[in-house]
């Protein structure tokens, strides 16, 4: 199963993970057989890519539950369109802070009982739609960095709260600026800048949002080097909880297709995160959100550094760099006749030295050889 961006859907493919919608909804079942009128549809509906299910043996298990994540969604978008400057009056919906609990909740339960399981999979959203599913992939990223770190089961509950709401400041930020798909003015950056100092004003008002709420939304772009915004803190002046949303809000922008650009190969943005370390963020907070990402997500199609190339199978948990693959073709790219398995982490003279981004020679590749 690999990720395919929605412009390079063929008709005959297998969708391999359901599409939800923002409000949970399912629009496309995992196992459906793609047509032209879906492709069409998912086009129509802004859905950037989906994961195809084009290589036997290949599995890929989110961190949690899909049913956890587009419920997650579905309530972080109704708590953000109660909050935004279209939803005043009377008539706006009665959610809150408060709300969120049973959600931040099932996600902590859900991420403790699978630690094993690395992040291999990135969040497919509507380009519109971005934030709701940004939140809870940011609440989702930031538990698992302070499982790594050790922290206790309120001290997750804490961080994965302030994590959730720390972009509920955008809500006061014009619609037609947060979706702009070319670039920002440099007053239309100022505007956007204001979301943080909004996300404390807002969540002041709700009596369901503490006070570590309030400091992640002011302070999530704060850099290390003192180089953030909005109050230009720099090292300790920065609230851990803060440093750690900061990090993986990052992380889960970078690898998000965005209005305004494509998103970038995960193992890209590994090697923008492991080179912020005590620059940007701190480096122990670094360490400890990229032991749990694989750079090479399943079903990558890879080159290694003595000129194989393979098919990513899984990635062990603190060897981000080093998955298991299963080799299918020679240093002369000739298909074997009997495909290999190695471990890369225990065979550390070899590296992926390069990710075959071509998805249809991948997949036809891949075909020719199983």
């Amino acid at each position: 199963m690999r990720k395919v961006p929605t412009a390079l859907l063929r008709p005959g493919l297998r969708v391999g993970r359901a599409v939800y919608n923002a409000s949970g909804q399912v629009l496309l079942q995992a196992g459906t057989i793609l047509t032209e009128r879906f492709i069409t549809r998912l086009k129509m509906l802004g859905i950037p890519a989906v994961y195809i299910d084009d290589f036997p043996g290949v599995e890929v298990e989110d961190v949690i539950s899909e049913e956890t994540r587009a419920q997650a969604i579905a309530k972080v978008k109704a708590l953000l369109l109660s909050k935004s400057q279209q939803s005043t009056g009377p008539s706006r919906a009665l959610i809150g802070v408060k709300d969120m609990i049973s959600t931040v909740n099932e996600i902590i339960d859900e991420l403790l009982s699978r630690r094993s399981l690395m992040v291999n999979l990135v969040d497919i959203r509507s380009l519109d739609e971005y934030t709701f599913g940004h939140s809870v992939n940011v609440c989702v990223l930031a538990v698992i960095t302070g499982i790594t770190l050790g922290y206790s089961r309120t001290k997750l509950f804490h961080l994965g709260m302030a994590a959730l709401l720390h972009d509920i400041g955008k809500t006061r930020i014009p619609l037609e600026i947060l979706n702009k798909p070319g670039p920002l003015t440099s007053e239309e950056f100022q505007l956007i800048k204001k979301h943080c100092i909004y996300g404390a004003e807002i969540l002041q008002q709700d009596p369901g949002a503490n006070l570590l709420c309030r400091i992640v939304a002011m302070q999530h772009h704060e850099r290390h080097n003192g180089q953030g915004y909005p109050l230009g803190l720099k090292g300790a002046e920065i609230h851990e909880f803060a440093q750690i949303t900061g990090l993986v809000d990052m992380f889960d922008a970078l690898t998000a297709d965005r209005v305004y650009r494509p998103a970038y190969p995960v193992h890209e943005a590994y090697e923008m995160i492991a080179g912020s370390g005590d620059y940007l963020f701190d480096f122990d907070i670094v360490q400890a959100f990229l032991s749990n990402v694989a750079a090479y997500p399943a079903g990558s199609l890879v080159r290694l550094s003595n000129g194989e190339i393979g098919v990513v199978i899984e990635t062990t948990r603190g060897f981000s760099l080093y998955p298991r693959v299963r080799i299918l073709f020679s240093a002369q790219r000739q298909p074997l006749a009997k495909p290999y398995e190695i471990k890369l982490a225990e065979h550390r003279h070899l590296t992926v030295t390069e990710v075959i981004k071509d998805y249809w020679e991948a997949f036809e590749t891949i075909k020719n050889v199983t």
